[in-house]
């Protein structure tokens, strides 16, 4: 079987994931990259900025339903993506950075343009990765990929040091293994599920507070059947704007600093809040101390 650089194997991984659509800057690190990305089919979309790259990554993700890919160089092309990555872990955005590195030799050095990226990224990600042989590669970016999308979406970075985009391997078929330290929630827990009926049946003033989780799951339909089964008035965040229609009756639109008084008094006023694919946000709920202050939370 013939070699592969670690560089064509990038590629030939993010084909093999069906990746169709990479966003990007060219730098000296991750240069060798971009030669096997002229032979492939993904289209590279070339940005001006990596900041700017990683948040149309991010844009194209939400847009489309898929994975996001952006790439940049060492030092400060990676910490250019320290924005966009951020916001991908607020909005729950499957985002895959992969970033050029120096020479695992260089490294710890204080080398031309190294940066500790996977310690800068670290709060950043959901995970990170420093790739230490070539051999790694394929299986390193499938992981890298089903953390993204699964669970609570969110961003992963590969941080691949020149020396070993250079080196050369034999391609092998890249499967999921089995990560005990990764364990999503896929499935509701009955008794939960028994318990949070008895607090609809029970509730006065309930309120649906869904945000882009609901989007993400592509739960739109149960949501309208869950709203319009129990006619219970549903708020949503920014993120989850499109989830339900705004224009049905039981639609009180968008809560919080930005949102309206309909929305935000209901949230104030509730005994029961069901929120779904949704967090706390501070501009929301401000201080979290006088919060819907009477009301209980199934919160999912």
């Amino acid at each position: 079987m013939d070699k592969l650089t670690g560089a064509q194997l990038v590629i030939r991984t993010l084909e093999y994931m069906e990746v169709s659509t990479v966003f990007g800057l060219p730098g000296g690190a991750i240069l060798p990259a971009y030669d096997p990305i002229y032979d492939s089919p993904i289209r590279h979309i070339l940005a001006r900025h990596e900041q700017g790259a990683g948040h149309m990554a991010e844009g194209y993700a939400q847009s489309t339903g898929e994975l996001g890919v952006v790439i940049a160089t060492s030092g400060p092309g990676a910490t250019n993506l320290v924005t966009p990555l951020m916001n991908a872990l607020m909005d729950s955005t499957p985002l895959l950075a992969i970033t050029g590195q120096v020479a695992s030799t260089a490294i710890g050095n204080d080398a031309f343009q190294e940066a500790f990226t996977t310690g800068i990224t670290m709060p950043a990600t959901k995970h990170n990765y420093l790739v230490a042989n070539v051999s790694e590669i394929p299986q390193i970016l499938i992981e890298a990929k089903h953390i993204a999308t699964t669970g609570r979406p969110g961003p992963v970075l590969v941080d691949i040091p020149k020396d070993i985009l250079n080196d050369e391997s034999e391609w092998v078929e890249p499967k999921i293994v089995e990560m005990p330290g990764y364990k999503p929630t896929t499935s509701p827990n009955p008794k939960s599920i028994t318990q949070g009926v008895d607090l609809i049946k029970k509730a006065k003033k309930p309120i649906l507070y869904v945000g882009g989780g609901i989007i993400n799951s592509k739960s739109n339909k149960e949501l309208y059947e869950l709203a319009i089964s129990t006619n219970i008035p549903v708020v949503t965040t920014l993120m989850g704007r499109g989830s339900f229609p705004d224009g049905h009756e039981l639609s009180l639109g968008m809560p919080g600093m930005h949102g309206n008084y309909t929305a935000t008094t209901s949230l104030q006023k509730s005994d029961l809040l069901i929120a779904i694919g949704v967090r706390f946000d501070d501009r929301v709920t401000a201080n979290p101390e006088y919060f819907a202050q009477n009301a209980k939370v199934i919160h999912a």
